[in-house]
């Protein structure tokens, strides 16, 4: 992916953006750590599973295009987000772009999609701590609770911080995990030509879920405000390091097991078929997935809510209290309602917030062309917004919309 860079007029400017929701400085690894650790989330554990029928090469099809298009769409995003002077979170954007309805549907997007992966982080930990440590479900959801809302109460550099460090460990655990699963015997790679093409239309709802990253753009755009042209660079350089984390995994679990033997949660099959070693590795880079993509999901729909009812989340204690409520509570409760599975609310999450994700953008973008109070410090290429790039994006969300209206009424393939 490539991108132009036009610099700032002065970093004063760049930096003088007025909203209750304040600056705070990332580096340019800690931003990156960002877009990966959001990413690296449930999805990584589940798009194996979710292949099981289609196989490797249609799953890894639908890495390659759905990992494209997220990009260019967060691109848009960071140059809207270049060209405002506040600090506004997306449903913010589509405020001052869109207007209201636009607005509220941005908002709904990220409600749900967030609410969707957080349910899947409290529903999968409780689930991997039973395993690692024989503990009840729901008192393992607990205690990944205290950390995953302690550092998101802490804040935007808190959670950057904190995504650099076990990042940083979750890509050398994946490589000593990696290098195991290659060195073993039964491992074979004519598993990953198994399969049929006829079944990959389903996974890509949940393909669509594991590039998530696009909600906290503005929370990024936020810690690089005083050095903007650094934004689309960590955008790029996190979702190509996020690709080859999403591929390596189900590559490595599926070689190893073959698709019949594929768990739910792929990390629980991939870790009994190395060893104990390798399953309470693999099980810990689980929990580490989880925790990081819960930070950023969770601090974005944080700092969403309070930009759409006004909230000083930064500055008052009482209104930030009341966000986070509103963030931690309803997932746990989910979790353990009986209602969703760990997969269903990944793909539930990922069908409404895909269509919204893959129209907004190009609204945004056009409208802060024409209206936006700054100039920006990096803009899209051209071609970037092209129509016809605009037209197969749209088409390929809208047509995912059809397959889920579809599936809820029975009309689909036997086996989909």
């Amino acid at each position: 992916m490539s991108y132009e860079t036009s610099w700032p007029a002065s970093a004063k400017t760049a930096t003088a953006r007025a909203t209750g929701v304040k600056a705070k400085p990332l580096s340019f690894v800690e931003g990156v750590a960002m877009i990966v650790g959001t990413n690296i989330g449930a999805g990584v554990l589940s798009i194996a599973y979710a292949a099981r029928k289609a196989g490797f090469m249609p799953l890894l099809f639908w890495l390659v295009v759905v990992g494209l298009f997220t990009t260019v769409t967060m691109l848009y995003v960071a140059e809207a987000t270049l060209r405002t002077r506040a600090h506004l979170q997306l449903s913010g954007l589509a405020r001052r772009y869109v207007g209201r309805l636009g607005s509220w549907l941005m908002f709904a997007s990220v409600c749900v999609n967030s609410l969707g992966a957080l349910t899947a982080y409290m529903s999968g930990s409780g689930r991997l701590l039973q395993s690692l440590l024989g503990l009840p479900p729901s008192l393992g959801s607990l205690l990944f609770f205290l950390p995953a809302a302690g550092v998101l109460w802490l804040g935007l550099k808190a959670i950057g911080r904190s995504e650099k460090v076990i990042c940083i460990c979750m890509v050398l655990m994946l490589l000593l995990l990696v290098g195991a699963t290659f060195l073993q015997p039964v491992t074979q790679l004519a598993h990953l030509l198994e399969g049929n093409w006829l079944y990959m239309i389903p996974v890509f709802n949940v393909v669509v879920f594991c590039f998530s990253a696009q909600y906290i753009v503005p929370e990024m755009a936020r810690g690089f405000s005083n050095k903007p042209e650094q934004l689309p660079k960590a955008i790029v350089t996190g979702m190509a390091i996020t690709f080859v984390l999403l591929a390596l995994v189900p590559l490595s679990v599926i070689a190893l097991n073959g698709l019949a033997n594929v768990s739910e949660v792929a990390t629980l099959s991939w870790g009994e078929a190395l060893g104990n070693w390798a399953f309470f590795s693999a099980n810990i880079f689980a929990l580490f997935a989880m925790l990081t993509s819960y930070w950023g999901l969770g601090g974005s729909l944080l700092t969403n809510i309070g930009d759409r009812f006004n909230w000083q989340v930064d500055s008052a204690a009482r209104q930030r209290l009341m966000a986070m409520l509103l963030v931690v509570l309803p997932p746990f409760l989910l979790a353990y309602s009986g209602l969703v599975s760990f997969v269903n609310a990944l793909y539930i999450a990922g069908v409404f917030s895909g269509v919204v994700l893959s129209i907004m953008p190009m609204l945004i973008l056009q409208s802060a062309r024409k209206q936006g109070d700054m100039q920006p410090s990096w803009q899209c290429r051209a071609w970037l917004p092209h129509p016809i790039i605009k037209s197969v994006i749209v088409l390929l969300y809208l047509a995912s919309a059809i397959y889920a209206i579809a599936s809820l009424f029975n009309l689909l393939p036997s086996g989909w």
